[in-house]
């Protein structure tokens, strides 16, 4: 991530004091604020893999109230696939630029306009699967996975009172999309198969709420945000199945969705230790699909989500908190002229979770712990299922968006760090997970108790970190994850995993020069399984898995010119 300024994780339901909303959970990534201290930062990154990516940063006043930044970002990387049959190793590989501008204006001491553009060119190979489940593929057809996006936003702060402000958020995004594949993994023309996906997806967003004001805060026991938010999003797909080069299957979609929500929270402080929290989302939804098959929806969803809250902070042993919430997810369409067309809809999800927890800082800020309890209860959950509908031809294995009865997931989260020593930091989280479908069955499978897809029981990490004065610092970050199913569709899984990452590096005042080391143990791991048959002339259900990257070393050095 290059010129992040801040990542926030946000667990249960969200959507009641911004416009955005998630069912379980968000993660908000915020990028540095324009400011006018003059900046010229430069990074450049080299590893194996003919790996090579650049980046720069500008900044700096424009004038009396006006500040901008630019960000360009360049990655190239040849991936991890070697593809056998053409004598090539970048059919998987990535070429990626980012560009990302900010301009910031004050005309009034209560009024703050800032205006941000993006354009993103990917053009990345796709040549990911292998008959033996290695990194040695035989496609004769490497797919490719390519977006060209656009996007602006402006956002607009307005103190209209001492009270409170008005605060506007509107963005627009303009994405193409293509995406192909090999369908059949090899080179043999009597069985030579590729999919392509040409698609156009645009989105439109308006955010307007009101925000009591921190001074307001300060002087009450009451703080309070209200707002509504229109989000319209419109996707035009066209899919053509080739068999050696000549188009056999297509289909031409349109989709469109206009969400319209109220949302507002209020907090109120009853004593000094005391905090409790309310907040309410209603959201309507309005979707509409046509394609060339001659399929028809225009389903409309009325969903409401919020949470109540209640805080209390020790005078010595941190802070509790209670939370009970109910959060949704609306539904959508699937696409592809294999759907079954009872199977085209699926109906938006719901969830209630409560959620205990404990957070605590020592008097010193050397020693941080939070701890979570949780118990969450999902009705019609989505879920995604796989489907061959020919054994003979692989592109008849599609992944459909269904909805399960019910659904369970309980467990804690524990996250600790550990200032030793000036010199010395340690870090460490831990999360366990139990999770089960109740009343599910798909096809004659009867999931009623199992596990849920991509559920891992464990996951943890470690890091330790050591500075020298001189500015010489190492790091080591290890992460292990459990088995978990691959599938609602079949019960194969993965095997537990572990990954070790180190970086040794020298750091001055204004550059840092550092060497890393990615998966330093070379482990074996997989992202994604898939059971199905691709292999002629028998076509047996096999599991087939997409590995995650092996080994990689390199070298990052950074300059801050400020």
């Amino acid at each position: 991530l290059f010129d992040v300024g801040q990542i926030e994780v946000l667990r249960g339901p969200q959507g009641t004091t911004y416009g955005a909303n998630a069912l379980a959970g968000l993660i908000n990534i915020g990028t540095r604020r324009a400011s006018a201290e003059p900046e010229a930062r430069f990074e450049f990154t080299g590893g194996q893999h003919d790996s090579l990516a650049a980046g720069a940063v500008f900044g700096g006043a424009l004038g009396e109230r006006t500040v901008g930044r630019l960000v360009a970002q360049r990655y190239r990387s040849d991936g991890f696939s070697e593809n056998v049959f053409l004598g090539r190793d970048d059919t998987n590989g990535f070429d990626e630029t980012t560009l990302r501008g900010r301009l910031a204006f004050a005309p009034r001491d209560d009024f703050d306009l800032d205006l941000s553009a993006l354009w993103v060119d990917l053009d990345n190979g796709y040549d990911a699967f292998a008959f033996d489940n290695s990194r040695r593929t035989l496609s004769d057809q490497p797919g490719r996975d390519a977006q060209r996006s656009r996007g602006l936003s402006a956002t607009v702060d307005w103190r209209l009172a001492e009270a409170f402000s008005l605060r506007s958020v509107s963005a627009w995004t303009d994405s193409d999309i293509f995406y192909s594949f090999d369908g059949d993994w090899a080179f043999d023309r009597d069985n030579d198969y590729t999919q392509r996906f040409l698609r156009r997806h645009r989105t439109a967003s308006q955010d307007l709420r009101l925000v009591s004001n921190a001074a307001a805060q300060a002087a009450g026991d009451w703080a309070w945000v209200g707002g509504l938010y229109v989000l319209d999003v419109f996707e035009t797909n066209d899919q053509l199945d080739l068999f050696v080069d000549e188009v056999y299957r297509a289909l031409q979609s349109r989709y469109g969705a206009t969400s319209l929500a109220a949302y507002g929270q209020l907090e109120w402080r009853p004593a000094a230790r005391w905090r409790l929290t309310a907040g309410l989302r209603a959201e309507q939804r309005e979707a509409r699909y046509r394609d060339s098959d001659g399929s028809s929806f225009a389903p409309r969803d009325r969903m409401l989500g919020g949470h109540v809250a209640a805080e209390y902070a020790f005078e010595t042993a941190g802070t509790a908190y209670l939370t009970l919430s109910r959060g949704y997810k609306a539904g959508g369409f699937n696409l592809g002229p294999l759907v079954p067309e009872e199977r085209r809809l699926f109906d938006p999800e719901f969830l209630r979770s409560v959620e205990l927890g404990w957070r605590l800082r020592s008097a010193d800020g050397r020693a941080v712990l939070d701890a979570a309890l949780f118990y969450m209860r999902r009705s019609d959950q989505q879920v995604s299922t796989s489907a061959q509908y020919d054994p003979e031809d692989p592109l008849s294995f599609i992944f459909i968006t269904d909805n399960a009865a019910e659904g369970e997931n309980w467990g804690g989260e524990l996250s600790a760090s550990w200032r030793a020593t000036e010199r010395l930091r340690f870090g460490a989280t831990l999360g366990l997970l139990r999770s089960r479908y109740l009343g599910y069955q798909v096809g004659t499978r009867d999931l009623d108790g199992r596990d849920q897809a991509h559920a891992p029981r464990s996951q943890y990490t470690l890091n330790l970190e050591y500075r020298l004065p001189q500015g010489l610092y190492a790091r080591a970050d290890l992460q292990g994850v459990d088995a978990f199913f691959f599938s609602e569709s079949h019960d194969q899984r993965s095997r537990p995993y572990r990954l070790l990452n180190l970086r040794l590096g020298w750091a001055g005042e204004r550059w840092d020069a550092s060497l890393w080391l990615r998966n330093a143990l070379d482990a074996t791991w997989t992202q994604r399984g898939f059971f199905f048959g691709n292999e002629p002339p028998d076509f047996p259900d096999k599991l087939y898995v997409q590995p995650g990257d092996p080994r990689q070393a390199g070298i990052t050095v950074t300059f801050d010119l400020r």
